[in-house]
């Protein structure tokens, strides 16, 4: 626990902020949440205004601030607040590109504030445990499949499939936290088959391989998956069989349960965050989201029929 209530505000109120933010920082003693900034939407018994200027303008005992509004528009909210002197955690994916966190972190740093750039799948419940397994094996093969419904979990969100909004690999980098997280060796990306349809700006479905020192990884993200959701990672390894299922909430090895128990991912994500404000770091992994970046660098482009959602 923090030694002092860090007063935290967030910017942006959608899905994920009614979903996961609003209700993991009212259940924390280290938080109280006291502003919230959005142009569209309000969150009841708080001070509310429309962008992040307003809020800092008149809300200077504010000490933190959660940045949940999409990728492209972040930048230059997180630069507001770190010039402020203000603690930033960054949703994921932290940013449109990889060069503009890193000058987030650059200026954190000056400014002598904690800058998270947070991946809340690194907290599922069997990651931890995953990653202290795999630390001394052999890693022989891995395949990632993440496949889910875009009509299901982001319906109506047009800003997903514009430029820089990533498409498919919004949900995918997800998986692409965890596998850089729990994998003892770094992932390098050799291939990627990319699907966009016709009248969108970002992939529907991806294929990418990729290898972790000698061991082949292949990965396989869609979005357009009906029926139950795939989010799970396989390791073949010197040791046996390790899978995450779910997300990284159920941990399995040699097809045994092995899932310990554990709080919510987002609690996990905030209690990290307490923890780097009270030792004044930062927590800036961009593996993630270089893998990403290195997949529409390096991968061919397939046109697909149009998508309706």
């Amino acid at each position: 626990m923090v030694d002092q209530v860090i007063k935290i505000a967030v910017v942006g109120v959608g899905k994920i902020v009614r979903d996961q933010h609003l209700p993991t920082i009212a259940a924390l003693p280290d938080y109280e949440l006291v502003a919230a900034a959005s142009r569209n939407a309000t969150v009841e018994g708080i001070e509310n205004f429309q962008d992040i200027d307003a809020l800092l303008d008149a809300r200077a005992d504010i000490q933190a601030v959660a940045l949940c509004m999409p990728p492209q528009h972040r930048f230059v909210a997180a630069q507001r607040a770190l010039s402020a002197g203000v603690h930033v955690l960054l949703e994921k994916p932290p940013g449109a590109t990889v060069s503009e966190v890193q000058q987030l972190q650059y200026l954190a740093n000056d400014k002598g504030v904690s800058l998270f750039a947070s991946w809340h799948s690194r907290h599922a419940t069997g990651v931890a445990l995953a990653k202290r397994w795999l630390a001394d094996a052999t890693i022989e093969a891995v395949q990632m499949r993440w496949h889910e419904s875009v009509r299901k979990w982001h319906p109506g969100q047009e800003w997903i499939w514009q430029a820089g909004g990533l498409g498919v690999f919004d949900p995918g980098i997800n998986g692409l936290s965890i596998a850089t997280h729990i994998l003892p060796s770094a992932l390098r990306l050799c291939s990627a088959e990319l699907a966009f349809p016709a009248n969108k700006q970002a992939p529907i479905a991806a294929q990418l391989s990729m290898r972790c020192g000698t061991a082949d990884v292949a990965v396989s993200m869609d979005w357009a998956t009906e029926g139950a959701e795939q989010w799970e990672i396989c390791c073949q390894t010197d040791k046996g069989q390790l899978k995450l299922a779910e997300g990284g909430a159920i941990l399995q090895i040699d097809g045994n349960d092995m899932t310990p128990d554990g709080a919510c991912e987002y609690v996990g994500l905030y209690n990290h965050f307490s923890g780097l404000i009270s030792n004044s770091q930062s927590d800036v992994d961009l593996s993630p989201l270089q893998l990403t970046a290195d997949a529409f660098l390096l991968g061919s482009r397939q046109t697909v029929d149009a998508f309706y959602d």
